[in-house]
């Protein structure tokens, strides 16, 4: 039987916005929300941090909270990854990034549970490939196999910080991977931003956990939600994402 789980990367360093992640929302950090949130899939959620001396305090919540944790290179985060899966004998890795305090956990298990039932280690499934689900809610989904390679292959400096690149490139290089695109079926909602990156990312997800208990709701009604505030969403409608 294959073993699947959820691996989260997480760092107290941001650009943009430093120690994000323990950023509070309705007295808990958001760190909190996000962890809750992927446990609702019904897989084991690992926290992969940095051996940066900043990132102590993650591990020590990590250790607080009863949650398996590696801590790895700062930037060599494809390495980081790969021992992480090792450490803990995945045979499936579900990628996330830990500055998407509501990812919705069920959405995560179901998919996962398609990918099994596929049984192909050369998949490679995602909700972002092309992209209907608001930024926040992205995942991906990929075996050790592929995981491996990349990590015994991957030379460029990008393909080592943002994990899948090498992955994703192998069609156009082999035709080997397979793409399974999760796309929500009430249309495109990618105009949305519920991730953290910005002190106007954080005032949306604020007012959405504290005015309207968005950490309470699943991807449907959460979704509902976004598109019933538009005075919400257009806080951070402006905020360009990061391009890998």
């Amino acid at each position: 039987m294959q073993r699947a789980g959820i691996i989260s990367q997480v760092r107290m360093g941001s650009t943009r916005l430093p120690s994000k992640v323990l950023l509070p929302a309705a007295g808990r950090p958001l760190l909190d929300y996000h962890v809750t949130r992927l446990c609702q899939s019904g897989l084991p959620v690992i926290l992969a941090t940095t051996t940066e001396p900043a990132d102590d305090v993650l591990a020590a919540y990590a250790e607080a909270n009863q949650l398996p944790y590696h801590r790895g290179s700062e930037a060599d985060v494809l390495a980081r990854y790969y021992e992480t899966a090792q450490k803990f004998d995945l045979d499936v890795i579900v990628r996330v990034t830990s500055d998407c305090p509501l990812v919705d956990g069920p959405l995560i298990g179901a998919a996962v549970a398609r990918y099994l039932e596929e049984g192909n280690p050369l998949v490679y499934r995602s909700n972002s490939i092309v992209r209907t689900f608001p930024r926040g809610l992205d995942f991906e989904i990929f075996s050790m196999e592929l995981l491996a390679e990349a990590y015994a292959n991957a030379t460029l400096p990008y393909e080592r910080e943002h994990v899948t690149p090498y992955i994703k490139a192998k069609p156009a290089t082999a035709g080997r991977v397979i793409y399974r695109d999760e796309v929500w079926p009430g249309g495109d909602l990618s105009r949305f931003r519920i991730t953290l990156d910005t002190a106007e990312d954080y005032e949306v997800l604020r007012a959405l956990i504290e005015q309207y208990g968005a950490a309470e709701l699943r991807v449907a009604d959460l979704l509902a939600l976004l598109e019933a505030h538009p005075e919400i969403m257009a806080l951070n409608a402006h905020i360009e994402q990061k391009t890998t």
